[in-house]
């Protein structure tokens, strides 16, 4: 026995010195979505128990409004705007890799930011850092930093820190299809359940194995969660269960949403007693957190039917949600768990910002960032534990959204915003009928859904703090949203009133086979009327490669497709697919197109799940021949 125990003891003592680390990031979970932190609608009995076994932090905040941004500030320790990951758009087939800003058409008031598609793989990971010091490291869930096309590339979890992928889907914004078995959006066809099993317990379950399998060595593991991301579905049970107890008068009132965050907590339940059974829960930190802020806005489509018309959630007494730079958007959950170190059952409000995981983690384990590293994130660790932060502020640079005041994602519009102490300041770029900046100043502490706009009664204070965010956006070579010089230049054009086409006839030639169309602010807003919605146009191509580009905006996720036909009533010669990202973005779309054939006809379909697109800048460039362009 004495000889067992020498043998045994380098191995606990190496897991003493490194203690295991679980990151568990929800998708669109927003600050109060959870019983600890204030809603009386949901039930999240595993995430209580978390909490009153660590830290919950009050004033934390996620890097970006949008997810891809801050998942790819967690990996690296970087802002965004440093990044160039601005917008999520990882999914996308085309490689960009460039910051810049889009080329933009005439009838765009804001020339916005074109985010790069990929995390570059010259980046040092937080994952690949604890790799290097010897642990075992697992992405389970999703991703959405870049997926590989074609031979060589290197932008999935295992090319970037990761021994192990589960359950290796798409780098997709989520679970296209729905949460309940079969998954169509896996496409490994080993990766099967009963009918009607949410991913999430699936996935969890894999995590715990990995958990007990790694018992007596140090391990890194994200369970970055598919929950509570589009598409709206859930096990009937829990919708019925949430719909008896449902109170039109509580913000937080959506039956479907509430079963999504059970299932959410659930999985979160089998990770803690996978760290229970091990017997690893004092060497083993948690961090819980969130991308971005509650979608707090109806979901237009959910299923079953019945819940589309209700918000998803309400991020009350915060102001909007998901996409939008007031606090709604970017202020998360967070717990921090860390048995006999962390103060358990205990509050704080320090600022935190997601950049701060990368050094804080490591420091935590006790290991330091690879030198020459440059880092945006702060060492928290002491913080964590109960000492003083080194943070005083935070950023948040958004270089999209739309172009108008009245969108239906309050605050869902091109700005920066620095938070310093109590006071925030949001900088709207060219938002102003001359073209200039709108600046908006937050007493945070006295008003907390930003409701009362200080900046011309407080102007010097104003200034000083928008010129911390012109410091920032300098240091991080950030991409700076402008006013299109080319906007309205056609005066007597840009201000003749707009007509809603015909219900078949479309500007441009094309034919409406979806629902109501109508121009609005130089897109073409199409309402989709199901499945098989599509617009179509005489394509003329011949044999031969061609490409179909188009920008679209859908608050839903889901896969469209382009399809060509020898003539109007014909079959179809070539169908390929599309997906959008549902996070209500602009985003760029671009279609290879091989016909085999003279093609006549060519048919643009509205991804499913969403009720309703917009469309712009529509170009089709043939093999031979000019490149035609459709502009509304």
């Amino acid at each position: 026995m004495r000889l067992l125990a020498l043998l045994l003891a380098p191995l606990a003592a190496v897991a003493a010195e490194k203690p295991n680390v679980i990151f568990i990031l929800a998708d669109d979970l927003g600050a109060h979505d959870l019983r600890c932190t204030g809603s009386t609608f949901y039930e999240t009995p595993n995430l209580d128990r978390l909490a009153r076994r660590g830290t919950r932090f009050t004033q934390a905040y996620a890097a970006s409004p949008l997810c891809s941004p801050t998942r790819s500030s967690i990996l690296v320790g970087q802002y965004p705007a440093r990044i160039g990951i601005t917008s999520p758009v990882c999914h996308l087939p085309a490689v960009q890799l460039e910051k810049r800003l889009e080329n933009g058409n005439p009838n765009a008031r804001l020339l916005v930011a074109n985010s790069l598609t990929r995390l570059q793989t010259d980046y040092f990971t937080l994952a690949e850092a604890f790799k290097e010091a010897g642990y075992a490291t697992a992405h389970f869930g999703k991703w959405h930093l870049g997926h590989n096309l074609k031979p060589g590339e290197r932008y999935e979890p295992k090319d970037q820190g990761f021994d192990l992928d589960f359950p290796h889907t798409p780098s997709a914004p989520g679970p296209g299809g729905g949460y309940l078995a079969p998954w169509k959006f896996i496409k490994d066809p080993a990766i099967t359940d009963d009918a009607g099993v949410n991913i999430e317990d699936r996935m969890s379950r894999e995590a715990a194995k990995y958990i007990a399998a790694h018992k007596g060595k140090p391990f890194y593991l994200n369970y970055w969660a598919f929950s509570v991301h589009s598409p709206w579905n859930a096990r009937a049970d829990y919708i019925d269960y949430f719909k008896a107890k449902a109170d039109p008068k509580n913000p937080q009132h959506n039956p479907l949403y509430a079963a999504m965050v059970k299932s959410l907590d659930d999985g979160i339940g089998r990770l803690l007693q996978a760290v229970d059974d091990a017997g690893v829960a004092d060497d083993t930190i948690i961090v819980f957190t969130s991308d971005n802020g509650g979608y707090a806005y109806p979901p237009k489509k959910t299923e079953p039917e019945g819940y589309a018309d209700i918000p998803a959630t309400s991020n009350h007494p915060l102001r909007s949600g998901k996409a939008s730079l007031y606090e709604g958007g970017t202020r998360e959950p967070f717990l921090f768990v860390w048995p006999g170190k962390a103060r358990a059952g205990a509050t704080s409000d320090i600022l935190f910002q997601s950049v701060d995981f990368y050094p804080t983690l490591l420091s935590l384990a006790g290991l330091k960032p690879r030198a020459g590293l440059q880092l945006d994130g702060h060492d928290q660790s002491k913080a964590l534990l109960g000492g003083d932060s080194p943070r005083d502020r935070v950023f948040c640079h958004f270089p999209h959204g739309n172009a108008t005041r009245d969108s239906v994602m309050d605050g869902f519009y091109a700005g920066t915003y620095v938070r310093k102490g109590d006071w925030k300041l949001i900088r709207f770029y060219a938002r102003n009928d001359d073209g200039s900046d709108d600046l908006e100043l937050y007493d945070l502490k006295n008003d907390l859904g930003e409701r009362r706009n200080l900046a011309k009664e407080k102007p010097e204070l104003a200034q000083e703090l928008n010129g911390l965010i012109t410091g920032f956006l300098k240091d991080t070579g950030a991409v700076i949203p402008k006013a299109n010089p080319n906007f309205g230049k056609n005066l007597a054009k840009a201000a003749a009133p707009k007509k809603a086409p015909a219900p078949d006839d479309l500007p441009g030639g094309w034919k409406n086979r979806a629902g109501k169309a109508t121009v609005v602010d130089g897109a073409l807003h199409v309402e989709s009327k199901g499945d098989g919605s599509f617009i179509g146009v005489g394509a003329g191509l011949g044999v031969g490669p061609a490409k179909l580009s188009f920008r679209i905006r859908a608050p839903q996720a889901g896969e469209g497709k382009v399809t060509l036909l020898a003539s109007a009533g014909g079959a179809e010669m070539l169908s390929v697919p599309y997906r959008t990202s549902g996070e209500a973005s602009w985003q760029t779309i671009t279609v290879d197109l091989n016909a085999k054939q003279t093609a006549g006809i060519l048919r643009l379909y509205l991804p499913a799940g969403s009720a309703a697109v917009d469309l712009d800048d529509i170009v089709l460039t043939p093999a031979q021949g000019s490149a035609r362009r459709w502009e509304f």
